[in-house]
């Protein structure tokens, strides 16, 4: 049963602990609110230049 888990893209709550006690292992818990800023700021960055870019296409389009 848990292979077919593996094989099934299905996710279970020990893969989600196991990849959260490697992520603190590896950054640590002070690094990780730094990260999670960089990463907020980098989709925010990309959402503002995405929108930015339509609406340089509507206006070419008029």
């Amino acid at each position: 049963m848990i292979a077919s888990n593996i094989f099934l893209g299905m996710i279970g709550p020990w893969q989600i602990a196991v990849v959260v006690v490697l992520v603190l292992l590896l950054f640590g818990g002070k690094k990780i609110p730094e990260l999670m800023r960089g990463l907020g700021s980098g989709i925010k960055e990309f959402k503002d230049a995405s929108k930015e870019e339509e609406e340089e296409k509507a206006k070419d389009s008029k």
